[in-house]
């Protein structure tokens, strides 16, 4: 996995909705496609687009927001199941960020696994971001110092300190676990040391 340090300056989405839900991230019905084939045009799909194709008008589909890497919504973003989906469909449309005051708990987890920054700030926050991302301002996003920069303000955001090393390494959980080698192995040989009738027999 990629590892997430900086965004510099880069295209930021807004969507001025709140409880925007997995199931509107991705309808279930496109999750009998393949990931391979990529979920990315299927991001919000009944949100953005009528029944007959044609676009509502979303800020995704707006040429000014083409190539955003940071999705700026308010709060409840991710709520509803469980589907991992929801993240791909945001990954494979390019996204590398989302700022929202709170995240349903499944999705945010499920984000920080495929690269995906769930960044909290306060309503205000999201608000103020709300308005300078549609008026065509550019943020910056620093995850070692937990800040957004946008417009002339540096604005700090909260993410668990656990996600925020898996990010900055592009680490999974195995790899997180990994970095523990050498304690586990010395708690393994002290253990050993000091209940050696908790091992299991040598049968030779």
């Amino acid at each position: 996995m990629e590892p997430f340090r900086r965004l510099d300056a880069v295209v930021a989405c807004p969507l001025p909705l709140a409880n925007v839900d997995t199931d509107q991230l991705i309808p279930a019905r496109f999750m009998k496609q393949p990931r391979a084939a990529g979920y990315g045009g299927f991001l919000l799909h009944d949100l953005r687009f009528d029944t007959d194709g044609t676009s509502r008008g979303l800020a995704l589909d707006d040429p000014a927001f083409a190539g955003a890497r940071v999705l700026v919504a308010r709060r409840n973003f991710g709520s509803g199941s469980s589907r991992e989906a929801a993240v791909y469909a945001l990954v494979d449309f390019g996204f590398r960020c989302v700022i929202a005051p709170s995240f349903g708990d499944i999705f945010a987890s499920n984000a920080v696994n495929n690269g995906l920054l769930p960044a909290r700030v306060d309503d205000a926050a999201a608000e103020r971001l709300l308005g300078r991302t549609a008026a065509g301002h550019r943020v910056s996003i620093d995850l070692a110092e937990r800040t957004i920069g946008c417009d002339g303000e540096t604005i700090p955001f909260a993410v668990d300190d656990v996600w925020r090393t898996k990010l900055l390494n592009g680490w999974d959980d195995i790899d997180l676990t990994l970095s523990h080698t050498e304690a586990v192995r010395a708690f393994a040989a002290e253990r050993a040391a000091m209940y050696p009738w908790s091992l299991p027999r040598d049968r030779g």
